[in-house]
């Protein structure tokens, strides 16, 4: 069994993801995190950080290695309505 250890930047206690293999990918860990903290991604994207480096996994293809750390920062989507009332989504960039 392969582990990734995950922790909310607002929280203290860590989480943990199980697979088998040897690496996951960006995407299937945001997809089991968001999972497994009840999230959807219709309100918020997720930001994953080695947590160790404090390096950013951006890609989606991004390949984690097993028993890694990592931080979990939650970004909010905004709907911001139009004049013709359609509606548009903007994501906050981090910066901090």
């Amino acid at each position: 069994m392969s582990y990734i250890h995950y922790k909310f930047a607002s929280k203290l206690a860590y989480g943990t993801v199980i697979f088998n293999e040897p690496l996951i990918s960006l995407s299937v860990l945001k997809r089991e995190i968001m999972s497994r903290e009840k999230l959807s991604a219709k309100h918020c994207k997720l930001q994953i950080f080695n947590a160790q480096t404090q390096k950013e996994y951006i890609s989606e293809e991004d390949l984690i290695p097993k028993n890694s750390s990592v931080t979990v920062r939650r970004v909010p989507l905004l709907d911001v309505k139009t004049s013709n009332k359609t509606s548009v989504q903007y994501v906050l960039p981090f910066t901090g």
